[in-house]
């Protein structure tokens, strides 16, 4: 059983920075990677980066030189540090623990809830 903790959301001007922050807790989160997804209005949920437990980054286009995700495995932890953000960046973004050592676009694992991030012009 995986729980899954996400915090940080919020209403942000735009260029504005938010981190999010998922913390996971359960059995056999070791070896899994952790990812970040967001779904914003009218399109299906996509793949924003995720973290291998051997601290390797992969990032979404959009996400790439804006955004830093971060581990820490001795509390199960991930960042997700969002900078010079854009009103399409608007929506939910989700914590994913992945069902394997990586992540993919679908995203097959254990979801959060979900934290609404809202970025004004």
């Amino acid at each position: 059983q995986v729980q899954l903790v996400e915090s940080g959301g919020g209403l942000v001007q735009a260029g504005g920075s938010l981190t999010l922050s998922c913390a996971a807790s359960g059995s056999d989160l070791s070896l899994r990677a952790i990812g970040w997804y967001r779904q914003v209005s009218g399109q299906q949920r996509e793949l924003v980066a995720y973290i291998t437990y051997g601290r390797t980054d992969f990032y979404s286009d959009f996400a790439k030189g804006r955004f830093a995700i971060s581990r820490n495995n001795a509390d199960n932890t991930v960042r997700l540090q969002m900078n010079s953000l854009r009103p399409e960046d608007t929506g939910a973004y989700f914590c994913l623990v992945c069902s394997a050592y990586r992540c993919t676009a679908s995203g097959e694992g254990h979801w959060g809830l979900g934290t609404q991030v809202t970025v004004s012009s």
